[in-house]
């Protein structure tokens, strides 16, 4: 499965969510509202869309399955969100 495209659309007035990601793969199929998050150290990861379950943890809807292709999306992601001017 090849990433195709990548939207990314900031985020202006919190603290910590920097943008959302909209990632095409394989031009078939989109996952809209990955989120790009500061960490306190000023660094960034990508947290997959989630929900809210009845206990108040947090489920993701969508995932990546193998670490490697965790990793090569929050890569692509996070280099598409450092290109923005």
């Amino acid at each position: 499965m090849e990433i195709s495209d990548i939207r990314i659309r900031r985020v202006h007035g919190k603290e910590r969510l920097k943008a959302y990601a909209s990632v095409a793969f394989d031009d078939e199929f989109v996952v809209h509202n990955i989120k790009v998050i500061e960490t306190p150290e000023g660094g960034l990861f990508i947290a997959m869309p989630s929900r809210v379950s009845p206990d108040g943890s947090f489920k993701d809807i969508a995932h990546p399955i193998s670490q490697d292709f965790r990793d090569r999306l929050s890569d692509a992601v996070l280099k598409a969100f450092s290109e923005l001017d």
